[in-house]
């Protein structure tokens, strides 16, 4: 009666370590983990958000510029066309992402390295244009120390790229953990907590996207 009785409960208590120990908020300390982290992001993006604003404003006072070589070197050396289609890009990479979870849910593993091969490949497609991008700029004169304007730019832009670069690190980590079958429907949450930070990495573009380029 008590091996009958122990049996069910080791098997309980495996099954429960598959998903993580859950908190009193009803998630897992992983997930939990992961929206405190994406919280202090929050903080500081916010920050250099704040700070691209502050020195945004004072641009065409920067001493040792003439009004039109500002002009030139600050807004109207942006590509919005070029840039809209690179954030469409990344944005769509959160559709992917969803399709990856979803698929591996189901422990469909042949979709679900299809859709995470594709979301690395459009978070890829973005930073190569952004690359190109700053390339540009720097073609114009724009460079990282060309005035305060040039250097908040580059801070903010390229501080969310190295969070694109790291995204995808952690994707193609996932796919090659599937790759070694420890990534299956019972601890899918694993793709799903990368997800979440991939989805924060999106979103936060699309505000640096309206505060860069498309605000005046």
């Amino acid at each position: 009666m008590a091996e009958t009785l122990t049996a069910p409960a080791e098997g309980g208590h495996a099954a429960h370590d598959d998903h993580g120990h859950e908190t009193n908020t009803g998630i897992t300390n992983e997930k939990l983990g992961m929206w405190l982290f994406l919280g202090s992001e929050c903080l500081l993006f916010g920050g250099l958000i704040s700070t691209f604003l502050l020195y945004k404003k004072k641009l065409n006072t920067f001493p040792g510029f003439e009004n039109t070589t500002i002009v030139r070197l600050g807004r109207n050396v942006f590509d919005i066309p070029f840039t809209s289609v690179s954030s469409f890009v990344l944005l769509m990479s959160s559709l992917t992402m969803v399709l990856a979870v979803s698929a591996l849910t189901r422990d469909d593993q042949r979709r679900m390295r299809t859709w995470l091969l594709a979301t690395v490949f459009l978070g890829s497609t973005f930073l190569a244009g952004q690359v190109y991008e700053f390339t540009a700029f720097v073609k114009e004169g724009l460079g990282y120390t060309t005035n305060i304007f040039s250097s908040a730019f580059y801070t903010l832009t390229g501080f969310h790229g190295a969070h694109v670069l790291i995204g995808i690190v952690i994707l193609m980590t996932m796919f090659a953990r599937s790759l070694q079958g420890k990534l299956r429907a019972r601890n899918a949450e694993t793709l799903e907590i990368a997800g979440l930070y991939w989805h924060f990495v999106d979103v936060v573009w699309v505000v640096i996207f309206v505060v860069v380029y498309l605000i005046k």
